[in-house]
């Protein structure tokens, strides 16, 4: 019996689980800890296993006061007033509401905290309530005043918006405090479950507490990717059991397909535990992947990047459409802005250069002018002293051929708004890759290739994820991301984010 304890307690000391044996928990305490070889698993972060639960519960009650506040306020704002004969009206609202939410899954656990589904769920639940009051209002004859309904209905989905936006700050704040994350078991081989822990990591949302890997082809290491390896991909029930984890995620290994991964599933599914796979494809947008049913076989569909079609129009158009907008709102700013680069130093107002666009098509962009007009000739001694930065782009922080009002153009990225010009001329779109230099793109590897296989952006992820402080590697990323999974809605989304970026200056030299 004692060598049969010693045998377990040693085991845990390396990192491996016995078969045969059971992990051990000291004490009635909810968290489990263990050491291997310097790598110690404690659970500090003190992530409760039922996060989703403290988030779903503020969730619904968040909504029914949304729906009792929206219906409050527009009765008094239809009627001036809260009448007797609506008061039942207004306590059903958010009943209703509540229910919609419920009935569209806008309260199932995947969807909480991340990803755009929580909100679109939002946008529906507004048009079924809609509908459901007009049907109601038609079929029973009831008199639903029309500009009730038609406030009530906006101001709840403007305030469950807010609502889940506030929630999804409240929630980022407790993870970057290492708190309400999902203990997670990654299986793979020591590669393929290398890339995922990498990838995992990289998640702004940061709602993974990697406490183990199972992984084969480790060869006595203790962690892979400062994960500790807590046995083979055969021992994932005990790791699960060991380390209390709430999920299971798989990488690709050529052990665990077809029956075995049923058979993990089902222990997992006793155990209450979630197993989510990873294809192994990364930096790729949700609504391009889906899965499709094929002889009780299911596959995972990866459309194709948009390049032509109706969507490229659609793109066109918000293009011509904002920069017409942006472009007669700024107008008198332009003016003033052209008067104090004309007061502040000699040469033109406006500078152009040669930039390589979609196809590789050569085009001049245009800027307010920032630098001495001997800016060019000076660059060469400049590089020579090395790049801060970007290893392609030179950027420095304290340029000495930037002029005073430039300094001021460029920190909040006033000097790209004649960009405009090229916008309308279909040279470049509001949002887009970087447009690169001649000699920048001689350099580009084959996967920045990929960069020209759109118009250029005047801002673009790059932009507002950054800006001048990007190495080039992660400029690359974030364009080929965007190359691939561009939509209109990422459109508007990127420019939303890049007028709080401009606004607070960040990342700009």
């Amino acid at each position: 019996m004692k060598d049969q304890q010693s045998a377990e307690a040693g085991a845990v000391e390396v990192g491996l689980l016995l078969p045969g044996t059971k992990p051990r928990r000291d004490g009635p305490s909810r968290w489990r800890t263990w050491s291997l070889k310097g790598y110690r698993v404690d659970p500090t972060s003190q992530t409760p296993l039922g996060w989703p639960s403290a988030y779903r519960q503020r969730l619904v009650l968040g909504d029914l006061m949304c729906a009792l506040v929206a219906s409050t306020t527009a009765s008094v704002m239809r009627l001036g007033r809260v009448p007797d004969s609506i008061v039942v009206l207004i306590y059903l609202t958010p009943l209703a509401w509540a229910l919609a939410v419920r009935l569209l899954q806008g309260y199932q656990g995947r969807h909480l905290g991340q990803g755009a589904q929580e909100y679109r769920v939002v946008l529906w639940a507004g048009a079924v309530l809609l509908g459901v009051a007009g049907f109601t209002s038609y079929a029973f004859t009831l008199e639903l005043a029309r500009g009730y309904v038609f406030l009530v209905v906006p101001l709840v989905v403007g305030l469950s918006l807010v609502l889940r936006k506030g929630l999804r700050l409240w929630l980022s704040r407790a993870r970057s405090h290492g708190r309400y994350r999902q203990r997670t078991v990654v299986v793979g081989t020591a590669k393929s479950a290398g890339e995922l822990i990498r990838e995992l990591r990289r998640s702004p949302s940061n709602s993974f507490d990697l406490v183990g890997a199972c992984v084969s082809g480790a060869k006595h290491s203790v962690a892979v990717e400062g994960v500790p390896v807590t046995g083979r991909p055969r021992d994932v029930t005990l790791a699960v059991d060991f380390s209390d984890a709430a999920l299971v995620a798989v990488s690709g290994h050529p052990g665990l397909t077809g029956q075995e991964l049923r058979e993990l599933a089902w222990e997992l599914e006793e155990r209450h535990v979630d197993l989510v796979i990873s294809p192994g494809i990364f930096e790729v947008a949700g609504p391009r992947l889906s899965i499709r049913a094929e002889a009780g076989v299911s596959l995972l569909h990866l459309e194709r990047p948009v390049r032509s079609g109706s969507r490229m129009v659609v793109k066109r158009v918000q293009d011509l459409a904002l920069a017409v907008v942006i472009t007669l709102f700024a107008l008198p700013f332009l003016l003033l802005i052209a008067l104090a680069v004309r007061l502040d130093s000699e040469g033109p107002i406006l500078f152009h250069q040669k930039r390589i666009g979609q196809s590789g098509q050569e085009f001049r962009i245009y800027k307010f002018r920032t630098m001495v007009v001997d800016a060019e000739a000076k660059l060469k001694a400049l590089a020579d002293s090395g790049h801060e930065v970007n290893a392609v782009l030179f950027k420095s922080r304290v340029d000495p051929r930037v002029t005073r009002v430039g300094r001021w153009l460029r920190r909040f990225s006033i000097d790209e708004v004649p960009q405009l010009l090229n916008v309308l001329r279909g040279e470049m779109s509001l949002v887009g890759p970087r447009p690169g230099l001649a000699s920048e793109v001689d350099h580009y590897e084959p996967d920045a290739m990929r960069r020209l296989r759109v118009r250029p952006g005047m801002t673009g992820l790059w932009q507002v994820s950054g800006r001048s402080t990007l190495n080039w590697e992660q400029t690359v990323r974030l364009d080929l991301w965007y190359v691939d999974n561009w939509s209109t809605t990422l459109d508007l989304q990127i420019l939303i984010r890049t007028a709080r970026a401009v606004i607070g200056g960040r990342g700009a030299f």
